[in-house]
């Protein structure tokens, strides 16, 4: 049953992601974009420090040691970045950053495999996160999940849009963007049977995935809401930061109270 979760959970975001992104025009997908962003940098953040990390911390494993892999893992997922193998795109030509011209057909690549290569990466360690909360506590997986799940969506549509600025079409874009999706499955998977067995892993997996969940947020995420806006933008934008937010804190009271 658990493995059962898992596919579902993994498989979640790339079909979500795909059904907007196959949905909605590129302008709109823009706007979509800019407040999922908001909304993902509070589901991320409340997900990894008032959930993932307070269920390691309360294991048996060394707090020094805990502390230790967060570090690590801030730094792996830098460096990972670094070599353009942990994507996340959540910019388009016209979304007010200031990127010079062909800036996507470069960030896509040759037809578009730098993109396909660097998200698939992303996702497959997503999967493999999902596949370690759901091992350790169902109730604890479903949080995971829906945080890496309302991250993957903008992650997604972002570099669907990114694909489009870059020449493809819309048919090939999407391909790409299921191919992307189902290394979560594939990582999910992977990570269930791999995983599994070594049960006094799970707590510093979990601090990996909470130090995905934060850098993500602080590296990515926040910088882009750090723009100039007006103040009806910068109230909406704090507001869909709240909103996830409330999201996780409803989630955890709910799964808690059923638990």
């Amino acid at each position: 049953m658990t493995l059962l979760y898992i596919v579902l959970a993994t498989l979640a975001g790339g079909l979500l992601s795909v059904g907007i992104a196959a949905s909605l025009t590129v302008h709109l997908l823009g706007r979509v974009v800019k407040s999922l962003v908001s909304l993902s940098a509070g589901v991320l953040l409340a997900t990894a420090l008032l959930n993932v990390l307070p269920e390691a911390f309360e294991s048996n494993a060394e707090p020094h040691a805990l502390f230790a892999t967060l570090l690590g893992g801030l730094l792996f997922f830098f460096l990972l970045e670094k070599v353009e193998l942990y994507r996340h795109t959540h910019h388009h030509e016209g979304d007010g950053h200031h990127h010079h011209h062909h800036f996507d057909a470069e960030q896509a690549g040759r037809g578009g495999w730098s993109v396909l290569l660097g998200d698939s990466i992303h996702n497959f360690c997503d999967g493999v996160i999902i596949a370690a909360a759901f091992l350790t506590d169902v109730r604890l997986g479903t949080v995971t999940a829906l945080a890496i799940i309302a991250h993957e969506i903008p992650q997604e549509v972002g570099d669907y849009i990114v694909l489009l600025n870059a020449g493809l079409s819309r048919t090939r874009a999407l391909v790409y963007n299921a191919l992307s999706g189902a290394a979560a499955v594939v990582g999910g998977v992977v990570g269930y049977f791999v995983v599994g067995p070594w049960e006094a892993l799970f707590p510093y997996l979990l601090v990996v995935a909470a130090s995905s969940f934060v850098y993500v947020a602080v590296a990515d995420l926040i910088p882009q809401m750090q723009r100039r806006l007006s103040l009806r933008d910068t109230l909406l934008q704090v507001g869909w930061l709240a909103a996830g937010l409330v999201i996780v804190l409803l989630a955890m009271s709910g799964l808690q109270h059923n638990h």
